[in-house]
């Protein structure tokens, strides 16, 4: 039997030990942690091209807001957020990504690109089987003949903006319409879209004309849109295109011959960009707008602090779509993309961007949607108070029905 002192040795020695293997204990689980690969996903946008200010920037800072506020880890590893310009070119955009997949172990990619870029990055999601959100592109291609069971179109697609803002005017009596067209793959679906209402609802295509990417004089194609006696000549383009459309229209006064000019898409930062004397009264349709209630204006107060801006709807849905994404992972315990994928059709979107929003079978994100209204400076009372909301488009009306779609996803 020990003596007391002896005793106490032993009892300190043992305590001792004890306290060391938790020390070492503690520091290799530490040091595990610190060695975890990280968690990536990818953001590929327009940095300083003529979208930029749809996504750019401003997307890649949107989405890594929500991987902080998401805690920063997920599957016990630590968020890493890459980003690149895809500089307006679809052989960038694939070569990038690619590269992300096959060098840089990226989980998912979010983008703002256009459509022809946003059709090879699906074709390749499904070659690697990683989950890619289309935020800023517009095909319905998306979701059509070129679905995938590993894209997710969260924002808009041409059919619920032509279908919104086309349908709201041919309703109030513009039933003469002339195209002024970008020549891609996105101006041509939105006229087809737009087309599709107008002449649905017994209207008329006068004219169409098509313009090149960034172009920078509108005055040839404003003449032929006067000319053909159009009651409303849609734009189907998009940034600092739809912009220079817009003022250079005020310049020739279309709207003082009764002439609606009716952009397409149109984003908050290009009203911004434009100036209100120019945008006033400009009908358009929208999937977000940061001054619409609590929850919005919540995120834009949020969003505001990290980039000086209000987002865009794109620049919100990115936010949106990437805590939808997170919390699917972390839901599903694992970054296998069908099971993700299966989580996230399953889990309804219910925050700031979407209410009871879904994914359905062909990867389209269906919500609400909103026929808006450029402020008159008179209304406006403050740097970014640019538009008022006229009225909510039920989600089953935004957007396409999912039987007509031509996706091959979907169950007959």
């Amino acid at each position: 039997m020990k003596s007391s002192s002896g005793l106490k040795r032993w009892v300190c020695a043992h305590l001792v030990a004890a306290c060391l293997l938790t020390v070492i204990a503690g520091t290799c689980e530490a040091a595990d942690k610190g060695n975890a690969e990280p968690f990536r996903i990818g953001v590929i946008v327009d940095m300083s091209g003529v979208y930029s200010g749809i996504g750019g920037a401003g997307g890649v800072a949107a989405v890594k807001l929500a991987a902080q506020d998401f805690g920063g880890t997920v599957l016990g590893r630590p968020i890493e957020i890459l980003s690149a310009d895809y500089q307006n070119k679809v052989d960038v955009t694939a070569t990038k990504v690619r590269y992300w997949y096959d060098q840089d172990d990226v989980q998912a990619v979010l983008e703002s690109t256009d459509s022809a870029s946003a059709l090879a990055l699906q074709k390749l999601g499904v070659e690697k089987r990683k989950i890619t959100i289309f935020a800023g592109s517009a095909t319905t291609e998306l979701t059509g003949k070129q679905c995938s069971p590993y894209g997710v179109h969260y924002v808009y697609d041409t059919y619920a903006l032509a279908n919104g803002t086309a349908r709201a005017l041919m309703q109030a009596g513009y039933k003469r319409w002339f195209f002024l067209t970008a020549d891609y793959a996105f101006g041509n679906s939105l006229q087809s879209q737009a087309t599709r209402v107008v002449q649905t609802m017994g209207g008329d295509v006068v004219g169409s004309v098509k313009h090149p990417l960034s172009a920078s004089d509108f005055a040839s194609y404003l003449m032929q849109a006067q000319a053909s006696k159009a009651q409303v000549v849609g734009l189907a383009d998009a940034g600092r295109d739809t912009q220079n459309a817009v003022k250079q229209a005020a310049e020739f006064g279309l709207s003082r011959n009764n002439v609606v000019v009716a952009p397409l898409l149109i984003f908050d930062s290009d009203l911004k960009g434009m100036e209100l004397k120019t945008a006033q009264g400009l009908q358009f349709t929208t999937a977000f707008y940061w001054d619409h209630d609590d929850q919005t204006r919540a995120f834009a107060k949020k969003f505001y602090a990290v980039t000086g801006k209000m987002p865009t709807m794109v620049q919100a849905g990115m936010y949106s779509a990437t805590m939808h994404y997170l919390s699917a992972v972390r839901s599903s315990g694992t970054a296998d993309s069908d099971k993700v994928m299966a989580k996230m059709r399953a889990t309804p979107i219910n925050d700031f961007f979407a209410k009871d929003g879904r994914i359905e079978a062909n990867g389209l994100m269906v919500h609400n949607m909103y026929l808006a209204e450029a402020k008159k400076p008179s209304e406006s009372k403050g740097e970014w108070d640019l538009l008022k909301i006229r009225s909510v488009i039920p989600k089953d009306e935004a957007f396409e029905p999912l039987a007509e779609s031509g996706c091959s996803l979907v169950r007959k």
